[in-house]
């Protein structure tokens, strides 16, 4: 009886031991890991925190060793705007508006592709689906000339459409959409059309809203995307005041010499956009990342 005292006794210490262990065990290894991400994100957020107190910088302490300005310069930002020959307020607004119409247009036209190659049956479907998924191994540089020479036949050069219709549709937006798409049963489609829906309001009224995570994901790709798109309005665009963001930052280190401290006050604004967007979409943002290409 004492000696099996004995062994339950043991064997209950053992088993606290290892409960113990596993504790310390996962709390080190989340420890760990919180502080490398810690680390990731600081390294992360320095370069624009340099950014922002270079902008409160005058130019001649963008050299000194040391990051904060002797006395914050906050009227570098309104410079920005009164520079001659720097037209940031309409190159700012040049941006976002050809960014938002870019980001509808791709939008809606992947979420139309991708509804036909993932819910509707056609002769030739999956074969005409890869043949578009091959034009994704084109370099974008590749296609430049072709579209331009395009742009020059239907008169669209140095215009706001011309910059606008060759980014209206997007292989990658099609296979993200349809990849999310192929998830959401093929019962829903069948009861809708029993209840007499059309095929657009099986497209707009339930496939649509249920693949919203995929529309938030390519929506933030997207205008992230075309908001810093530098080389095709570089190429398009002849007209300075037709300018977008990524061009008329280059007029900080022509127009009145290397005018950093401006520059980065510049950009610092300019992120501003994107920062609202990501901050406003980030959970929609992870769930269609996740869920986008579970099933092929």
């Amino acid at each position: 009886g004492s000696s099996a005292t004995v062994i339950r006794t043991s064997k209950e210490g053992y088993s606290i031991m290892q409960e113990k262990n596993k504790f310390w065990g996962g709390f080190a290894k989340l420890v760990s890991l919180n502080v490398v991400l810690t680390l990731m994100a600081v390294l992360l957020v320095l370069p624009f925190t340099w950014m922002v107190l270079a902008s409160l910088k005058v130019l001649d302490e963008i050299g000194y060793d040391s990051w904060l300005p002797e006395v914050c310069q906050w009227h570098n930002y309104r410079d920005v705007f009164t520079m001659k020959g720097i037209f940031f307020g309409r190159w700012y607004w040049n941006t976002v508006f050809t960014s938002c119409w870019i980001t509808f247009l791709q939008v809606f036209t992947s979420s139309l592709a991708a509804f036909s190659f993932s819910r509707l049956r056609w002769k030739g479907r999956d074969q005409v689906f890869f043949l578009y998924l091959a034009t994704m191994m084109l370099p974008g540089l590749v296609m430049m000339i072709p579209n331009y020479q395009n742009m020059i036949l239907l008169g669209l050069v140095d215009s706001y459409t011309g910059l606008i219709l060759p980014a209206a549709f997007s292989a990658f937006g099609t296979f993200l959409m349809r990849q999310f798409m192929m998830n959401i049963p093929k019962s829903l489609d069948e009861a809708a059309e029993i209840d007499g829906a059309t095929k657009w309001q099986l497209y707009w009224d339930v496939v649509l809203p249920l693949a919203r995570p995929a529309l938030v994901t390519l929506t933030i790709f997207t205008f992230i995307g075309s908001y810093n798109n530098l080389f095709w309005p570089l190429v398009l665009m002849k007209t300075p005041d037709k300018y977008t963001l990524p061009i008329g930052m280059l007029a900080f280190q022509s127009s009145q010499g290397q005018q950093t401290n401006l520059l980065m006050a510049a950009v610092a604004m300019s992120v501003i956009p994107m920062i609202i967007i990501f901050v406003l979409m980030q959970k929609q943002l992870v769930k269609g990342i996740m869920l986008g290409g579970v099933k092929g």
